[in-house]
């Protein structure tokens, strides 16, 4: 029987607790605690029912039946003493949704089926710890870290970022070209990475092909080259000949390079969460969302379609600058076959760039950076790694981009206020060019407009008139700087084409020493400008912009109509609602809300601690009215303080 009266009991709290809890807290507090608070909370109430009801003035022979005013008040403490019970469980609740909000942890069910994975997540955590501490970064993940050269430190950091394999290359990449976020000697150490790892053999890369062709290879090539050309961490490039003769490129992804992007992006979006909740700068970084940004350029580049789809946008905005060929209909998301181009990297092309004329090498150098502005300024889709391993020398003085999986894209807006600075610099308007770079990035909100301004009119004065050959194209490494000590907050895409820009350089003087960048810039740049302002482009652009404005201007004679009117009448009425926006509405409605309700629970709590403390009181039969009313009082300054910390807490979540 009472195992039974016991069970009842529990269903009949958890029943209300949940209830009552969900309506308070404002959130669907998971069944497992509140079952759990509730078998606790049960379990205690009897014996201290039969303990504490002595001690508030319910004797056996109060409740034997004869005294009904005695009989009420026993009830009513009763009451009192299982509302208590109530309220502390909802308040047990509420401190347990701010430690672990409910959804936080996993189920028993889903902590079962995520052991697998939590054990393959172990043992990657295990193994980059491994890679970081032979590289001497051991030390950095205790508390009290030693201290070493930031150029010493980088470099342990690149080299850790390449044996841990493509996933990290990668997200050092993307490190090097937020300037914004990283320190200097870090951006210039993360560029260089580079992954190159042992190839896979044959027999492993064959069924790919033929599983991405549908159809066995020799049905589509003549042969492919069983030695790769070049292995990478996510992918190996063969050569090979198609049925027609045509000499082509495969590039086969590695089997497991998307297991394991997908692992290690896990790995990174859990840390990035993790540091996001515990430390400020993340939050001021909002790293979670660059984690999230990262992972999805990174299965981006996974899937050689959009690859192929780079290749062609590219293609169509560099004339003389070959891009291969991609053959759409015998690529996939993990195979990607193309023209080749025969000849040799830039990085190792000395001898066959040695052989070419002054002359010739000059007009490489021009070719490609006129090529990589019009990408920029022009289609807006432009190559984002032009390291000198990417760009290959053709043996008719021609060049030609590879490895356009990492692209960067600018929309048309970015692309004019870019041109327009570029404008502004040729003509030596500071003021004008400050406008451009502030259109151009994100505003800070502490920016000095007047000392921006005049940094900025020092740039221009350096680099406006053309410095010659040499030291002029370090204008852009001076221009991230310059927004960097104002706090401005680089977009990944203007961060990608300056650094673009900039790692340019290194190889152009591969080429030649003889071509100034900047010189060079605002000459293709004033042509592009130009070209964009011809009179058929104006004429397209204020058609389009007529076609905007036409619908105000038909209704404008009206509504000044309508205004003179009623000035002329003394009808004329400014109304402003300053609370229009819900949101300024709800904000306003939750702070007096929360104030109120902070302002009651503090005087019934003050209220009822007062009559706790008072003496004399008057009996109710046994009991004592003013501890009991002041008990009462704290059960509703109690309720509404849970309240208060619910709001605090969701604000800060």
């Amino acid at each position: 029987m009472d195992a039974l009266l016991y069970l009842i009991s529990t269903v009949i709290n958890v029943i209300l607790l949940g209830f009552f809890a969900r309506r308070m807290i404002g959130v669907p507090v998971g069944w497992p605690r509140t079952i759990v608070v509730s078998l606790v909370v049960v379990a205690v109430i009897g014996p201290l029912l039969t303990n504490v009801l002595p001690d508030l003035g319910v004797r056996p022979e109060v409740v034997d039946g004869t005294d009904v005013r005695g009989l009420t008040v026993a009830l009513l403490v009763i009451v009192l003493v299982v509302a208590w019970a109530f309220v502390l469980e909802i308040i047990v609740l509420v401190i347990g949704e701010a430690v672990v909000p409910t959804g936080s942890l996993p189920t028993p069910l889903q902590l079962l089926e995520s052991i697998p994975a939590r054990r393959r997540r172990g043992q990657r955590y295990l193994a980059i710890m491994a890679i970081a501490t032979r590289h001497g970064l051991g030390g950095y993940f205790r508390p009290r870290r030693r201290s070493a050269p930031p150029a010493t430190v980088a470099g342990s950091v690149r080299e850790a970022m390449t044996e841990a394999g493509v996933t990290f290359v990668k997200l050092g990449q993307m490190l090097a070209t937020r300037p914004d976020l990283v320190p200097e000697p870090f951006v210039r150490e993360l560029s260089r990475l580079h992954s190159s790892v042992p190839p896979e053999p044959w027999d492993v890369v064959e069924p790919v092909i033929t599983a991405e062709l549908g159809r066995p290879w020799p049905e589509v090539f003549a042969s492919i080259d069983h030695e790769p050309l070049a292995a990478a961490s996510v992918a190996q490039i063969h050569t090979g000949v198609l049925l027609d003769g045509t000499s082509v490129v495969l590039k086969v992804q590695r089997t497991k390079a998307r297991d394991q992007a997908v692992a290690d992006l896990d790995i990174v979006n859990q840390l990035a969460g993790r540091l996001e909740a515990t430390a400020a700068w993340a939050r001021r970084l909002q790293l979670s969302s660059l984690a999230k940004g990262f992972a999805d350029s990174l299965m981006e580049e996974l899937d050689y379609r959009v690859e192929l789809a780079n290749m062609q946008a590219v293609a169509a905005a560099s004339d003389a600058v070959r891009v291969p060929v991609p053959y759409p209909e015998l690529s996939s998301a993990r195979l990607l076959v193309m023209e080749r181009l025969d000849g040799e990297p830039l990085s190792r092309a000395t001898t066959l760039v040695a052989g070419f004329s002054p002359e010739q090498r000059t007009t490489m150098a021009q070719d490609l950076f006129a090529a990589v502005l019009r990408q920029v300024m022009v289609s807006g889709v432009f190559h984002a790694d032009l390291h000198p391993g990417n760009i290959i020398v053709l043996p008719d003085a021609t060049l030609g981009l590879l490895d356009l999986g990492s692209v960067g894209r600018l929309d048309q807006g970015t692309r004019g206020s870019l041109g327009a600075m570029m404008l502004a610099v040729d003509r030596g308007d500071a003021i004008s060019a400050t406008d451009a770079l502030i259109n151009l990035l994100e505003r800070p909100e502490d920016l000095d407009d007047r000392a921006l301004e005049r940094e900025v009119g020092q740039l221009v004065v350096r680099y406006g008139g053309g410095l010659g050959s040499g030291g002029s194209a370090q204008l852009f490494g001076e221009l991230t700087r310059l927004v960097i000590r104002h706090h401005f907050s680089i977009p990944p895409q203007i961060a990608a084409a300056f650094r673009a820009l900039g790692a340019l350089e290194g190889s152009l003087q591969l080429l030649t020493r003889d071509i100034d960048m900047v010189a060079t810039a605002r000459e293709q740049g004033r042509a592009l400008m130009q070209a964009q302002l011809t009179p058929e482009a104006v004429r397209t652009q204020v058609q389009s912009q007529l076609a905007t404005v036409l619908p105000l201007v038909q209704r404008l004679p009206r509504r000044v109509d309508r205004i003179s009117q009623q000035l002329e009448e003394g009808r004329f009425e400014v109304s402003v609602r300053v609370f229009r926006h819900p949101d300024d509405r709800a904000f306003v409605t939750a702070v007096i809300q929360q104030l109120v309700v902070s302002v009651l629970a503090a005087a019934l709590g003050l209220s009822g601690v007062m009559l706790l403390a008072a003496e004399n009181s008057p009996l109710l039969g046994s009991v004592a009215v003013f501890p009991l009313l002041g008990a009462i009082l704290l059960l509703f300054a109690f309720t509404l303080g849970a309240r208060v910390l619910v709001l605090v807490f969701r604000q800060r979540t």
